[in-house]
């Protein structure tokens, strides 16, 4: 009547696979590193993409030759990095922020602002998560923001608070006159 069926949970062939990366993948790995992942995602993403070899003896051996792609790459990035950092030390920012008249800030300084700035003043491109700022500026005043660059390269830049309702009362005073 009944017919008993086993469910292939632990096969060793269905689960998982071991593939070489060719390139950085986000949340995987770098050239050159032998990782595990789901059967499925290595034969219908990773291997028809030639983003990974499939980990075979034969091609074990081509690791040394993407271990010096990696090496290469990781090199470009932290050079590049200490450039932008030396940049980012001698880059002084300014930005306005609308203050009310109790001393109360309308809005805020945000990473993407600053982001923004950045950009603006030195045709840096520096991601706002890069930024490291615990929460939004709302005072006026002077803040060096730390820049994570690179995982080796730390840079940080100053960023000048004013507030806008200065500006705009001297506007307005020297149209008075």
């Amino acid at each position: 009547m009944f017919r008993s069926f086993s469910i292939r949970q632990n096969h060793p062939t269905m689960a998982t696979l071991d593939v070489i990366l060719k390139e950085k993948i986000e949340g995987l790995g770098a050239e050159a590193d032998v990782v595990k992942v789901k059967r499925g995602y290595a034969r219908n993403f990773l291997l028809p993409q030639g983003r990974a070899y499939e980990a075979t003896k034969g091609n074990l051996r081509h690791i040394q030759q993407l271990q010096e792609i990696r090496a290469k790459r990781e090199a470009e990035e932290r050079a590049d990095a200490e450039n932008a950092a030396t940049k980012l030390k001698k880059l002084r920012l300014s930005t306005e922020l609308s203050i009310g008249q109790g001393g109360k800030a309308f809005g805020s300084v945000t990473t993407q602002n600053i982001a923004d700035l950045i950009a603006e003043k030195s045709k840096l491109t520096i991601d706002r998560h890069q930024l490291v700022l615990d929460k939004p500026i709302k005072t006026t005043g002077s803040f060096d923001i730390p820049v994570k660059l690179h995982p080796d390269v730390d840079a940080s830049v100053t960023v000048r608070v004013v507030a806008a309702e200065e500006e705009d009362a001297k506007s307005t005073e020297d149209s008075e006159d």
